[in-house]
């Protein structure tokens, strides 16, 4: 029972709580990021493709409207 409770919670990790992280870091640092920094958002990317792939339909990070002064 034990270790069906920690699979349990080590999948709900790897496919919903990391990826919510990657995306809000993603979001945060994608514009400003060096070029190591985006290496390491490409690797947890690929690291951890299945649960942003998961949460893919739930997110919209379209960039804002600039608002243009006249």
């Amino acid at each position: 029972m034990i270790v069906a409770l920690l699979y349990l919670i080590l999948a709900g990790a790897y496919l919903l709580v990391i990826p919510i992280a990657v995306l809000l870091y993603l979001k945060q640092r994608w514009f400003v990021a060096t070029s190591i920094e985006r290496v390491f958002m490409y690797f947890l990317v690929f690291f951890f493709f299945p649960g942003l792939l998961v949460l893919s339909p739930f997110v919209n990070f379209r960039p804002q409207r600039r608002q243009l002064e006249v």
